[in-house]
Parts: structure tokens; C-alpha cells; sequence
């Protein structure tokens, strides 16, 4: 990201049990900017652009899902983070979290909240999910918000988890609701996994209309 970027950004704070999260964004979703087309070589439109870049309500819901967590001395990775809220909230907890995303924008942005919010650098790795050869590793817990926005991604995501996860993995995902939720999860448990859903309890941070699910998946089944 360049020192002057030709986008807008904004502060934010969100509260959490015993820690507040503080992080810049873009200021709307409207921002766009890619002067040397780097996103769009990667197949990413000026509309999908700025989507990594704001908080979303299912990333929120994630985010309170992982303040009440025992992470203890669990490895975890958070696929697709975005803003990474829920990596900056691990981060501040002391929880050993690796980010991941394919957007060309996010690894900048999660260096810089990380260190605003006094944080150690999160390890992060630009990816996608056809990647065979990360060199991540595994991890006890996968985490993802809001994930499935096309068919394509049911088998790409389930099986870029199932190539991180330990033999014993827990995989908690947020999916607003885009349609794609029921074959996935077909996908994982055809892979092995467990499989629980359960719908998002009404929260003052969320609009009436969310109508989200928590997706829980464990290995072995």
C-alpha cells in the first residue's frame, strides 16, 4: 500500500468482554483503488475491491464468538479475514493467530492495526484457496466470516481447510446467508467432518434484519 493512498480511511473501536479493538477501514464501501491493476490481475473487480476493507456484521458476530473462546494453546488460522477483526481480537488475547486472505490490500492494513492496537505482527500469508502448497502448517481451529459468495468456493474452501487441519480440528465459520451454507456443509462432511448450525442470537451490533448462521465443524466426526 502506498504512503498516500488514493482511498479514504476511518478510526474505529469496537468493545469486546475485557479488551477494546482499535482499527482503521475504509471509510465506505464506495473506496477503490488500484493504480498498478495489481487486484485486478488477480481477478478482483473495482466492485469486489473494497469488500476486505469494512467491517461486516458477520465478522462482528465471529469476532464475539472468539472473545468468549479457551483458546489456550491453540494454533488457529482465520481464512479470508478481511479487516481481520477477529485476528486483532486473538492477537490481543495472546492466542497464536495466522491470518490469511487474497486480497493485495489486507496485509498491509493488518500491520498497521495490529500496531495500533500495541499488538505483536500477525503472522499473515496472501493466498487462495486452490493454493496446494502454503507451508502454513495445521491448525487446531479454522475460523471464517462470511466466506461463500459463489458456488466454486464450496470445494475450494473445504478443501483448503481440510489441508490445514490437524487430525483433530475444530472449524467455526459465520455465513450470513448467501445460499451456498447447506452444500458446503455436505462438502465437509464428506471429508470427515462433524457438522452443527445454529442461528445467531439478536445483538445490539446487528441489524434486525441479519438472519446469519454459526456453522461448527469438528475432526474427527
Amino acid at each position: 500500500m502506498n504512503n498516500m493512498p488514493n482511498f479514504r480511511i476511518k478510526f474505529q473501536t469496537l468493545e469486546f468482554s475485557h479488551i477494546d479493538i482499535h482499527f482503521k477501514t475504509l471509510r465506505s464501501n464506495q473506496e477503490f483503488a488500484d493504480p498498478e491493476g495489481v487486484a485486478a490481475s488477480l481477478g478482483i473487480s473495482s466492485a469486489q475491491w473494497p469488500l476486505f476493507g469494512v467491517v461486516w456484521e458477520s465478522s462482528q458476530v465471529l469476532a464475539h464468538l472468539m472473545d468468549d473462546l479457551d483458546t489456550g494453546k491453540k494454533r488457529i488460522l482465520e481464512v479470508g479475514c478481511g479487516i481481520g477483526l477477529s485476528s486483532l481480537l486473538l492477537n490481543a488475547r495472546g492466542a497464536a493467530i495466522t491470518a490469511t486472505d487474497y486480497h493485495p490490500e489486507v496485509g498491509e492494513f493488518l500491520i498497521g492495526n495490529a500496531a495500533l492496537n500495541e499488538g505483536r505482527k500477525i503472522p499473515y500469508l496472501r493466498t487462495s484457496w486452490d493454493n496446494q502448497n502454503t507451508g502454513l502448517g495445521q491448525f487446531d481451529l479454522i475460523i471464517g466470516s462470511d466466506l461463500l459468495y459463489e458456488k466454486e468456493h464450496v470445494e475450494l474452501l473445504s478443501q483448503f481447510i481440510h489441508r490445514h487441519a490437524k487430525l483433530q480440528c475444530e472449524v467455526i465459520l459465520v455465513d450470513p446467508g448467501r445460499g451456498f451454507h447447506a452444500k458446503f456443509s455436505k462438502a465437509m462432511i464428506l471429508l470427515g467432518y462433524s457438522h452443527k448450525q445454529s442461528h445467531v442470537k439478536a445483538e445490539n451490533y446487528l441489524s434486525e434484519n441479519y438472519s446469519g448462521q454459526i456453522l461448527r465443524y469438528a475432526k474427527p466426526a
